[in-house]
């Protein structure tokens, strides 16, 4: 074995914190080593802010070590306080169970679970949890964790000087929680190391310090950064909210869009932190950004990475066609729901099914309608100058009509003036 998972967390820049690093690589020098991270199930889909501790724990698969997820349908219950300003609302058992469900399958895509020598494990902490009586958990956990203690961690401290929300004891209680699962763990898998986001950080040392005390065993903890964009924004939100790994939340077509929408101040930061490309590999399209920053070389190796690994190849192909017809790109090969999400992204006017009756509509008209001309002498103009493309084909006759032989998916018209300005045409239902 080697300790080279380190150096390569480190290249990438996602170590924010080590309980002990020296003693850490060492231990991963010697031989495979059980480590986990936990996520807690309060949706039915994971989104891109979950991406880095659970691509880390397969970087450490890809090493050699053994990592185990855990979801957590006891801590889930509760709601973690870290890095929120007021409490989660609470979820149901069914609920919880549910978003596990649903979040397995898209694990599977990050986590080598039929691996013959290294397989990861989705583990429950509800399993364990859930049948410890309160009085036996007080006891036997309450009893190692001093209230100064916890109340000296950023997690809880923050929440405390609200003077508003302030912290529940339910949510005061989590820490407790999340340590126990490390103890459990350490007990009964021989897992040593919890990685996860640095704000994370109280909660994993005291479990590592719970570890220490009930069972005398040395465990690890490591910490990576939380993502914040060049501009100091939060990563993976947007105007329309997060960006989900579900393609029904988020179609692949605006998953693909996110990433190619990258700063150009973070895109190789985030070839280190959300691709699996070498650090050669990384290197070359750094020096292909910094030389020719307009070709985007980096944003599309950045997205096709990705979305190859969240949806697949083909639907990545799918998307990336999709993303090129703005940019003068065919429409071969574009499925329905692709291009619907296309919609959203070009203006979009209502036409009536009685005008595009035989004889069809003149493409002069349509330009009007359309808003993409102010006038049909103005549409007039464009036409003969070339300008002007009906599906992505140019046309220039003056006496085009448009009919229903030239809707795709029988109801939608796309039409370009230039190089960059759309508008779609769209069958009005009734």
């Amino acid at each position: 074995m080697s300790s080279g998972i380190y150096d390569d967390l480190q290249w990438r820049g996602l170590v924010a914190d080590c309980t002990d690093t020296p003693q850490l690589t060492q231990r991963l020098s010697t031989s495979p080593v059980v480590l986990y991270c936990g996520f807690d199930p309060t949706a039915d889909s994971l989104h891109v802010g979950n991406l880095v501790p659970l691509l880390a724990l397969r970087r450490f698969q890809n090493y050699g070590h053994h990592p185990i997820a855990v979801a957590g349908g006891a801590t889930g219950s509760i709601g973690d306080p870290s890095g929120k300003t007021q409490e989660r609302p609470l979820l149901t058992q069914d609920i919880l169970e549910a978003n596990i469900a649903a979040v397995k399958v898209q694990l599977a895509k990050l986590l080598d679970f039929d691996s013959s020598s290294n397989p990861a494990r989705l583990l429950d902490n509800a399993s364990w949890t859930g049948s410890v009586r309160f009085i036996d958990f007080l006891r036997d956990i309450g009893k190692h964790f001093s209230v100064n203690m916890m109340i000296s961690k950023e997690s809880v401290r923050a929440r405390m000087e609200d003077r508003e929300t302030g912290i529940s004891y339910t949510e005061f209680s989590y820490m407790l929680l999340q340590a126990f699962d490390f103890y459990h763990l350490r007990k009964e898998l021989n897992c040593e190391l919890q990685i996860g986001g640095s704000d994370q950080w109280g909660n994993i040392t005291a479990g590592t310090d719970l570890c220490r005390k009930k069972l005398v065993a040395t465990c690890f903890g490591l910490t990576l950064p939380l993502i914040t964009n060049a501009d100091g924004s939060k990563f993976g939100k947007t105007v329309a909210g997060a960006i989900w790994m579900d393609a029904k939340k988020t179609s692949v077509y605006r998953f693909y869009q996110f990433w190619i929408r990258t700063d150009d101040r973070d895109v190789v930061r985030y070839l280190k932190y959300f691709t699996f490309l070498s650090r050669s590999e990384v290197e070359a399209l750094e020096r292909q950004h910094l030389e020719r920053p307009e070709g985007r070389v980096a944003h599309k190796a950045l997205a096709k990475a990705v979305t190859d690994l969240i949806h697949g190849e083909q639907a990545t192909q799918e998307a990336m066609r999709a993303s090129e017809i703005l940019f003068g790109g065919g429409l071969e090969g574009i499925s329905e729901s692709t291009f619907n999400d296309l919609l959203g992204e070009v203006p979009t006017k209502a036409l009536q099914p009685t005008q595009i009756a035989d004889p069809g509509i003149a493409l002069l008209d349509l330009l009007v309608v359309s808003g993409l001309c102010a006038s049909k002498g103005q549409a007039r103009k464009d036409l003969e100058g070339g300008g002007i493309s009906l599906n992505t084909v140019r046309v220039t006759e003056l006496s085009r009509q448009v009919t229903r032989a030239d809707l795709l998916f029988g109801k939608h018209l796309l039409l370009r003036k230039g190089k960059r300005n759309y508008a779609c045409v769209t069958l009005a239902t009734t």
